[in-house]
């Protein structure tokens, strides 16, 4: 009887109520690109003095060689009425209107190749890709965007145009499936995506190259502005979005949750304040302290440490007073779900006392990576 009542009360029920229930809590996740709104930010919201490798925003790379001096920041400029709160700001400090062949200067995401798979990359039915993205800058011209297959060493570049100075413009560019090479199904990087903001001669002497062919490296970047040559430029850029298709949607919004979720994936900032808790510490002897870290989600691969090495960065709080550390390394490096952290040069405690791992300074941070840079 019971089970003809609930078979009763399932047809009265209408078929669409039925698909919306089933579809109202599903997150579409349509973007290959993470954090494309720029409004993850656990490294640091601003950094200055950058000649080289840096990072603000989660999953964006800066990296620059013999390209000026910039400072990189997450920025409150943002299109009018277009749902953003945060973007990427890069701000030419020491300019360089010399370029060397080798000078370069780009703003980069690296993609699981196991996160690729439905393009069908390699086959007769490969998709197509769709870029967007709001940008603005004071230096107008070309910029060049390149997508670098890293498993078969192919690539693509596409120009688009910056008309009007400090002016949010949306740019929407189409790159046909490659037919040749597939993605690798696993958790390294398979996917490089890559604005040129500088390129030298070594990147930009050639033939742009408009379809995806074995890597020319002078064909990569051709036309590309040199925004080093003015301590005016500064570039903004938000909304990034990498679909399958020939068409742009509208850009994803994620919950904040969802968002910080597929970060940590990449990189978990356990602690980057003063007096901040890391963890519970024990002395497994009176001269090894340790403690453990859960982190929120399965890290992409075992993580290594980020962290601050300044004398007395740490300390651990326990019974038998503050014990302070200079850092810490990874005593289990076996797993991504239980990382166990230990100190066996500066600890200086009584075996069995439990305590509390801290940070102990200002602008002290520690972190763990699994990212690609």
């Amino acid at each position: 009887m019971a089970i003809t009542r609930i078979a009763n009360i399932a047809n009265t029920i209408p078929d669409d109520s039925i698909q919306n229930a089933k579809l109202s809590n599903i997150v579409q996740s349509k973007n290959i690109i993470i954090n494309g709104d720029m409004s993850i930010a656990q490294r640091d919201t601003s950094v200055s003095s950058v000649t080289g490798t840096d990072a603000t925003c989660d999953r964006w790379r800066f990296a620059a060689s013999s390209a000026g001096t910039w400072t990189i920041s997450q920025s409150t400029t943002v299109p009018t009425g277009q749902g953003f709160a945060t973007s990427f700001k890069a701000d030419c400090t020491t300019a360089n209107g010399s370029l060397s062949a080798g000078s370069i200067l780009r703003f980069t995401q690296f993609i699981e190749g196991q996160n690729l798979q439905y393009l069908k990359k390699g086959t007769s039915s490969a998709e197509s890709l769709t870029m967007s993205f709001w940008v603005r800058s004071a230096k107008t011209g070309t910029y060049i965007i390149n997508l670098k297959d890293r498993d078969n060493t192919r690539v693509i570049s596409k120009s688009y145009t910056i008309n009007s100075a400090d002016t949010w413009e949306k740019k929407t560019i189409t790159c046909d499936g490659d037919t040749t090479g597939a993605f690798d199904n696993d958790n390294d990087w398979s996917l490089e995506v890559h604005f040129y903001l500088v390129a030298g001669s070594t990147y930009s002497s050639g033939t742009l190259n408009t379809s995806w062919n074995s890597q020319t490296t002078a064909d990569i970047a051709v036309g590309q502005v040199n925004l080093a040559d003015s301590t005016s430029n500064e570039f903004y850029i938000t909304g990034v979005q990498l679909e399958a298709g020939t068409a742009a949607s509208d850009f994803e919004f994620l919950p904040v949750d969802v968002n910080e979720r597929r970060c940590f994936r990449y990189f978990y900032m356990v602690g980057d304040e003063d007096e901040q808790g890391m963890g519970t510490a024990f002395y497994r002897s009176s001269s090894n302290v340790r403690f453990i870290i859960l982190p929120p989600i399965r890290m992409r691969a075992t993580p290594s440490l980020d962290q601050s090495t300044a004398s007395n960065s740490f300390r651990v709080l326990s019974s038998g007073g503050d014990d302070l550390l200079d850092d810490w390394s990874i005593m289990s490096s076996t797993t991504d779900r239980f990382i166990i952290c230990q100190n066996s040069t500066d600890a200086s405690g009584t075996a069995g006392d439990a305590g509390y791992a801290l940070i102990n300074l200002a602008n002290t941070h520690f972190a763990l990576t699994s990212e690609f840079f």
